[in-house]
């Protein structure tokens, strides 16, 4: 439909000219140039240094007044007067503002398209801008319409385009659109670390040289760590966790826990026992257990009689270690240890072991010994996420993603170290919630109170 409209607007302003010329249309040598240019004064003076969130708070009268003084200049000059890009730039922030406002979907949808119409004329008119215009058009990609594989594209062509001048504003984005199409097993491995690599090579260089932005480069960074690392373990191979740990080894050469951590690491994730590095550290452990083994031992169980359960994962024998973070739980009367320990069972049997019930048994159980702790809640709400899947109607699956992120929502509301990932993960499946024209079929409306079946057993307040 925007394709439409921007045609049927483009053609007024040159008859059956081609698109391209139309859209680059300037005051220059318009007979209606003293007419743009008081225009695009007028509005100016209400938009220069705002937001489009601004824009949305101004009264009525005022934001009317500008955005039809803006339309008379954009109507007789889209490209302003050849050398800013203004028409393009403020009339994105004015249908930000109008979607933000509008309560209509249809509506919303019209001044998303035409958002995304501006940034298409002003890169034809304008290509010197390619690079910040595609970061800022893949950022909007996804916050505006949700998910998909052309944000992606997107974004990417912006870092290919742009490199270590990219804005910081894809790194987020890239992080969450890399994290659910892995999820949703559309892009593989390899994609991903191409992808993350190029965005932490961009961040890497302008938190090391961007004085002014390096703290929003951190940050975007920081994001886009937190959803591609969630599944480190499946994305990155040997060579990278080689260039992550191995630093790590001399300045903790004494450390048996460390040294054995980082073999066992390595080894885990594809490096060959023959492997020069991986056999380096090895010996290095090997010689520290032999000369310290019977002390290390001691020390060791008497401080944590869990360990021997971390011990066993680490070498990824997860049903021994379940069976002995048992026998820790036994043998202690510390809550907090117990708690720790039937956690990390709880992750084992949702991870490793896909047993569902029990990993539901256990969280819960470490909920109990250790309240106001959230990583339990987070938990169950990734297990309702997994057992969503596993539901063979569309909409019992939508219920399910409502039970996970009444977990999350608790979690983050009695422990506030475990918001940062309750709301990420919320955000991530936010499209995936129940669709009004679904409930109204089934005559449920928002606020109803509904079982959640697939095995989960939990009630939910409706919503979309």
């Amino acid at each position: 439909m925007y394709i439409l409209r921007t045609l049927a607007l483009l053609l007024a302003f040159c008859g059956s000219s081609a698109l391209a010329t139309a859209q680059c249309v300037t005051w220059v040598d318009s007979p209606q140039k003293e007419a743009a240019e008081n225009a695009h004064v007028a509005y100016r003076n209400f938009v220069k240094g705002k937001t489009a969130e601004d824009l949305a708070a101004l009264p009525d009268g005022e934001f009317n007044d500008a955005f039809k003084n803006w339309k008379t200049a954009y109507d007789i000059a889209p490209a302003a007067d050849g050398n800013r890009p203004f028409h393009y730039r403020d009339g994105r922030m004015f249908y930000k503002a109008m979607r933000e406002k509008a309560t209509d979907e249809a509506k919303k949808q019209e001044y998303t398209d035409m958002i995304f119409s501006l940034y298409d004329q002003e890169l034809e008119c304008y290509p010197k801008y390619e690079a910040y215009l595609l970061g800022r058009k893949g950022s909007d990609m996804f916050y505006l319409a949700g998910y998909s594989e052309d944000a992606m594209s997107t974004i990417e062509k912006a870092i290919d385009e742009g490199g270590n001048d990219t804005e910081y504003v894809v790194l987020a984005p890239l992080g969450k659109l890399l994290n659910y199409y892995f999820k949703e097993k559309a892009i593989d491995n390899t994609r991903v670390r191409e992808l993350y690599d190029k965005a932490a090579k961009v961040a890497d260089y302008n938190i090391e040289n961007n004085e002014t932005y390096a703290p929003y480069y951190q940050a975007g960074k920081d994001n886009l760590e937190a959803d591609v690392l969630e599944f480190a373990d499946e994305i990155f191979d040997c060579d990278y966790f080689k260039g992550l740990l191995l630093p790590k080894v001399e300045e903790n050469k004494d450390s048996i826990n460390i040294l054995k951590y980082i073999v066992t690491k390595l080894k885990a994730q594809g490096c060959d026992s023959t492997d020069a590095d991986v056999a380096r550290v090895q010996t290095m452990y090997d010689e520290l257990y032999a000369e310290k083994s019977e002390e290390y031992e001691a020390e060791r169980r008497r401080m944590n009689p869990l360990y021997e359960g971390s011990e066993l994962y680490n070498e990824g024998k997860y049903n021994e270690a379940v069976q002995a973070y048992e026998r820790g739980i036994e043998a202690t009367d510390d809550n907090e240890k117990k708690a720790q320990a039937y956690y990390q069972i709880a992750q084992i049997q949702l991870a490793k072991l896909g047993q569902y019930s029990s990993a539901r048994a256990s969280a819960n159980r470490a909920a109990e010994l250790k309240p106001g702790w959230g990583k339990p809640y987070i938990l169950i709400g990734d297990l309702y996420g997994r057992m969503s899947s596993n539901c063979g109607d569309a909409w019992d699956q939508r219920l399910a993603v409502l039970a996970a992120i009444d977990k999350y929502n608790y979690a983050k509301s009695i422990d506030g170290d475990v918001a940062g990932d309750a709301n990420r993960r919320i955000g991530n499946y936010r499209n995936s919630m129940p669709i009004r024209s679904e409930a109204f079929s089934r005559s449920m409306k928002e606020g109803d109170r509904v079982s959640v079946g697939c095995g989960i057993g939990e009630t939910v307040t409706l919503r979309f």
